[in-house]
């Protein structure tokens, strides 16, 4: 126990674990509403009668926040510290849920009322960046440097609490519980009100509550002389390697999280219920079909809050398995096997001849656990990522959250494969962004070690003669 005690003492002497509790409610509460909106997905293919590539909009809005708003997010963080960046991004979390309320009020076209709610979800997605862009580096300061990545991790196991939480808030209100989709936007708002509740109250804990402005170390090798660490972002390539891996991941983890419904209730491989297990479910997680039991709407929101448990198990084991293990390695090693495990869902349902293989509840079996080893991955990278940049950190954490454009991105381009191909083509996607992760982390050590060696300046110049 003192040794975990230990892991959130700052170099000032000072235990920080009452504010790191607290900071962990920020990552419980965006987790929360990243939940929610990959169930909007399904949703609005049913109630705006749009396309898949279409509903990845969504995901677009969201993540194109992050884009737009991360740097500014940093700057703001340096300029007016870690409390002031907290409760900008509250405020605009509050402003974004109770816009909520006017958009489901719109009796216009489809694209209208569509644009509402991308709206709304922009200025949500502006005030969740400004809470990552603060807190992500925040919990690595918490505490000794050797430990960031634990810390880190514990963190983001709240988050993934929250992912969990997200899905049942929501499809509560929104999905169907019966065999006929729900095409009706009136109860939208009613999630997104409750969580501007609990908003407002954390604005006001924050207010008062204990937040020191800690800084960063640098991890630079100590230099003699006139040659000192003194590298640009630009030429850290842990760094820069770190933004294009936050890109892919994002970009996998968004396609996986939007289209997770959308497969388990995919016609051509969606798998029938055996008959012993579909009499002992809820009523509102089955329905019966041509003799058959298949998943509800709200069933496969239900299997994906499931997922986010296995997610939520995968960072809390994480933080305990980073203690013991080279956090790149693990990386890699995760990656490596989501990339198998998208192979799975990818052959489902694939035609080799006159034989077509059908994997049932076993591609449903490997989607879902895809989800216990992206647990690790965002963290992990981010931890890496601003590893050594001391003083550089809140601006490197800021490009490092814009790379969450990717979310925005390759969704729209897995929505296009799915409308063209087929559901389980798309996940070619996150398969291939998987494999880019693992390189990141194999040679993620090679890169560091050569970031961190004083860069070269040339010789000193000869002092002046007199």
């Amino acid at each position: 126990m003192r040794r975990i005690i230990q892991m959130f003492r700052t170099p000032d002497g000072e235990l920080r674990v009452a504010t790191f509790i607290l900071v962990c409610s920020l990552f419980l509460l965006w987790g929360a509403f990243n939940g929610m909106i990959d169930v909007l997905n399904k949703h609005f293919q049913d109630s705006l009668h749009i396309s898949k590539a279409e509903s990845a909009l969504v995901q677009a809005a969201w993540y194109s926040a992050y884009f737009l708003i991360a740097l500014p997010s940093g700057w703001l963080a340096r300029r007016i510290g870690y409390r002031g960046g907290i409760l900008t991004g509250l405020g605009l979390a509050v402003v974004g849920s109770l816009m909520f309320i006017p958009a489901v009020q719109i009796h216009a076209s489809k694209d209208i009322i569509f644009a509402g709610f991308l709206t709304a979800l922009f200025v949500l997605g502006a005030g969740m960046t400004c809470l990552e862009t603060v807190a992500n580096p925040y919990t690595t300061m918490l505490g000794p440097v050797e430990s960031a990545v634990t810390r880190i991790n514990l963190a983001q196991t709240c988050n993934a609490v929250g992912w969990m939480i997200g899905p049942i808030i929501i499809g509560t209100f929104i999905m169907s519980k019966t065999k006929v989709a729900n095409t009706s936007n009136a109860a939208l708002y009613i999630p997104y009100l409750l969580l501007a509740g609990v908003v407002a109250i954390l604005i006001v804990v924050f207010v008062y509550a204990p937040v020191p402005d800690l800084h960063a170390p640098e991890e630079a090798k100590a230099a003699t002389g006139p040659r000192e660490h003194a590298r640009p972002l630009n030429r850290e390539w842990h760094f820069i390697l770190a933004i294009v891996a936050q890109f892919f991941y994002v970009a996998a983890q968004a396609g996986i999280f939007s289209f997770f419904i959308n497969y388990v209730k995919d016609k051509g491989y969606s798998p029938a219920i055996p008959h012993w297990l579909a009499t002992r479910m809820p009523a509102a997680v089955e329905s019966i079909s041509a003799g058959h039991y298949y998943i509800t709407q709200y069933g496969a929101t239900t299997l994906f809050s499931m997922a986010f448990g296995l997610f939520a198990l995968g960072r809390l084991s994480g933080s305990v398995m980073l203690r013991f293990t080279r956090a790149h390695i693990s990386l890699a090693a995760y990656a490596g096997i989501n990339a198998f495990l998208m192979a799975i869902v990818i052959l489902n349902g694939q035609h080799f001849g006159k034989f077509t293989l059908h994997l049932g509840w076993l591609a449903v079996g490997a989607l879902m656990l895809s989800f216990f080893f992206m647990s690790i991955m965002y963290p992990t990278i981010f931890a890496l990522g601003i590893r050594g940049l001391g003083e550089k950190t809140k601006v490197a954490a800021g490009y490092i959250v814009m790379s969450i454009v990717g979310g925005a991105i390759m969704p729209l381009f897995m929505g296009w494969l799915a409308d063209i191909f087929s559901m389980r083509i798309g996940f070619a996607m996150p398969l291939y962004c998987f494999i880019v992760i693992a390189l990141y982390g194999f040679f993620w050590k090679a890169f560091f070690a050569r970031d961190m060696l004083p860069e070269e300046t040339g010789p000193a110049p000869l002092a002046a003669s007199h």
